[in-house]
């Protein structure tokens, strides 16, 4: 199966709703426009950032549509399909390939800790149902269970249609075992970073790219790293990874950082919602004047004169 089109800076775009709770479309639209113009490779819609697990099945399947419609094929659109039941993963990820989604991102089941049998089954079952590609999305921190290297190994050998995973480990010891033991038996297995600060980690290792939330409010970093690497252009690298760790306090700002990001969109020049999905809050003001601070100190705000 071919995945080049699947590599890069690939940002986990946010859903833009109204004080409702309802998608809000006229700040969707604004806020895909954006991230299309903004140079980077491909986005994620309905990850963890997108607030997927916070949304009823049919709001899931509203954005989706919405959202491939927007884009009309003007660059790769992955789509978040996780659940706890295989059915309702594989119900999610059908109609995400009827609307034509060009990948789907599945985490493991979050809620009962499965064994490493039933989780190799879960994912089984869902890549042998389902005609579009499947990346896996190992996120232990939320999910309360890794999933291993030897299971990740073991499903990209036993399924061609899981043709990679978004790593999102704090430590990039993990990341590092995924590239050199699953992609040097499967070449073509894509290895994401899922935090922003393990993108050149992951890159020098070998893997294909990231998935940085910063890449929706500050592309010119993310893309900017991505783009120096692959010019070996070292000078840039440096000043545009200390730029990228200067963002990083903003995640530990507020739980969930949901609304952190999309006031970091808004306070960037777009004009959407910053509403949120219960129970997630909206930021404080306090906590946006530290984000503004943040912001500021890392180069994507110009100072106070």
């Amino acid at each position: 199966m071919n995945t080049e089109r699947f590599r890069g800076v690939i940002p986990p775009v946010p859903t833009i709703v109204d004080e409702t709770g309802a998608l809000d479309k006229k700040g969707m639209a604004v806020l895909i426009e954006r991230v299309v113009a903004s140079g980077v490779n491909g986005m994620l819609l309905l990850g963890s950032g997108g607030e997927f697990c916070h949304m009823s099945t049919a709001l899931r399947k509203e954005v989706a549509e919405f959202t491939v419609k927007q884009v009309a094929g003007r660059m790769p659109v992955l789509l978040g399909v996780g659940a706890c039941g295989t059915a309702e993963v594989i119900d999610l990820g059908r109609h995400a390939a009827s609307i034509g989604v060009d990948a789907v991102l599945v985490v493991n089941p979050y809620y009962a800790k499965l064994s490493e049998e039933a989780l190799f089954r879960h994912y089984q079952k869902i890549a042998a149902t389902l005609e579009v590609p499947v990346l896996l999305y190992n996120f232990p921190a939320l999910t309360g269970q890794e999933l291993t290297v030897e299971l990740v190994k073991r499903l990209a050998l036993s399924c061609p249609n899981i043709v990679g995973i978004k790593d999102t480990v704090d430590s990039i010891s993990h990341t590092r075992q995924l590239i050199t033991d699953v992609k040097s038996a499967r070449p073509d297995f894509l290895v994401f970073s899922g935090f922003d600060e393990y993108l050149l980690d992951t890159l020098i290792l070998g893997g294909d790219g990231g998935v940085p939330a910063s890449s929706n409010y500050a592309p010119d970093i993310c893309c900017g790293i991505y783009k120096a690497f692959q010019n070996n252009d070292l000078a840039a690298i440096t000043g545009l990874e200390q730029r990228l760790a200067r963002l990083m306090p903003i995640y530990s700002l507020d739980t969930p950082y949901f609304g952190l990001v999309k006031e970091a969109i808004r306070l960037t020049g777009s004009d959407i919602s910053t509403a949120v999905l219960a129970p997630a809050l909206t930021p404080t003001p306090e906590t946006k004047e530290k984000l503004v601070d943040i912001l500021t100190k890392a180069g994507v705000l110009p100072k106070a004169s």
